[in-house]
C-alpha cells in the first residue's frame, strides 16, 4: 500500500480515536461511558460488552498516551482532560447516558458531569464512583507523581492492578511511567470547588484493603448528590474489580440500575 492509498488516521477529536471499540452503528437504549483508572485504557472495559443488557451500549473512553494513543502526550491536569472530553461527548448525548469511572476515571466522571451541568448540556442518568474518596475530602495519602522512579514504581505494585512485566522490564517501565505519572498527577493536583450536589442517583463502590479510599472516603460521595445514594465496598483492594467474583457483582448492580432508566 503506497503512502496515496493508505487510510488517514482519525484525528485527535475524532470519536473514533476515543471511543476505539464503539460500533459503527447503535440502536442503544442507553449508552454508559467508562472511564478508566490511572495507566489503564479501553480495553479493560472491553468484557463488559453484553454483560449489562439489551440496549446498553458500553463506550469505553481512551485518552491520549495509552494503548492505540500510545504515542500521544497524555494530560496532566484534570482541566485539560475533561476539555478534551466535552469536545468528543457532546456528539454522543443524544439519547440517555450514564458514567462509571474508576480511580482517576471517578474523578474524571464527576468533574465532566459538573461541566456538562454548567453549560447547560444533558446529563448522566446515574453516576458510577469507584475507588476514589469523595471529591471534597482531602487527600489523606501522598502524592505519587513527582517521586524518583524507583519509589514510584515501589508505590504502584503496592497498588496493583500494573502488570509485574512493566516494572521488571526496564525499556518498558521507560515507556509507561511517564504516563502513569502524568495520571497521578492530575489526581494528586485536584483542587475541589463547592458546586451544588447533582440530583440524579449516584453510587459509590471501593475496596475493604484500598489504601486511597477507604469505607468513609466511599461513603461521603452522598454528599454530592440529592437523589438517590448506594453504596458498597468490596472485599479487596484497590483494583477490587478485575476479582471476578466481584466484577460479576458490580456490573449485576449497574445493569439493574441502568434497567430502571426510562
Amino acid at each position: 500500500m503506497n503512502a496515496q492509498s493508505r487510510p488517514a488516521r482519525p484525528s485527535p477529536d475524532d470519536p473514533r480515536t476515543w471511543f476505539p471499540f464503539r460500533p459503527a452503528t447503535s440502536d442503544a437504549r442507553i449508552r454508559l461511558f467508562c472511564f478508566s483508572h490511572a495507566g489503564g485504557g479501553a480495553t479493560s472495559y472491553m468484557p463488559w460488552n453484553g454483560q449489562l443488557g439489551d440496549g446498553v451500549e458500553v463506550c469505553a473512553i481512551q485518552l491520549p498516551g495509552r494503548e492505540s494513543r500510545v504515542s500521544e502526550r497524555a494530560f496532566t491536569n484534570l482541566t485539560a482532560l475533561v476539555e478534551g472530553l466535552l469536545r468528543v461527548l457532546t456528539p454522543l448525548l443524544d439519547r440517555p447516558f450514564a458514567f462509571f469511572g474508576h480511580s482517576l476515571g471517578a474523578l474524571a466522571s464527576f468533574e465532566t458531569a459538573r461541566a456538562l451541568r454548567r453549560r447547560g448540556a444533558p446529563m448522566p442518568r446515574h453516576l458510577f464512583v469507584s475507588a476514589f474518596r469523595a471529591p471534597h475530602m482531602p487527600q489523606r495519602t501522598r502524592s505519587l507523581y513527582a517521586l524518583p522512579d524507583g519509589e514510584f514504581a515501589a508505590e504502584l505494585r503496592k497498588l496493583g492492578g500494573t502488570p509485574d512485566a512493566i516494572f521488571e522490564d526496564l525499556e518498558l517501565r521507560d515507556l509507561f511511567l511517564p504516563l502513569l505519572r502524568a495520571d497521578f498527577r492530575v489526581c494528586d493536583t485536584y483542587q475541589h470547588t463547592q458546586e451544588e450536589p447533582f440530583d440524579v442517583p449516584l453510587s459509590a463502590f471501593g475496596g475493604t484493603t484500598d489504601p486511597r479510599a477507604n469505607a468513609a472516603e466511599i461513603a461521603g460521595w452522598q454528599v454530592h448528590t440529592t437523589g438517590p445514594f448506594t453504596h458498597r465496598i468490596f472485599d479487596g483492594g484497590h483494583f477490587y474489580l478485575q476479582l471476578p467474583e466481584h466484577r460479576a457483582a458490580l456490573l449485576a448492580t449497574i445493569r439493574d440500575a441502568l434497567t430502571a432508566v426510562g
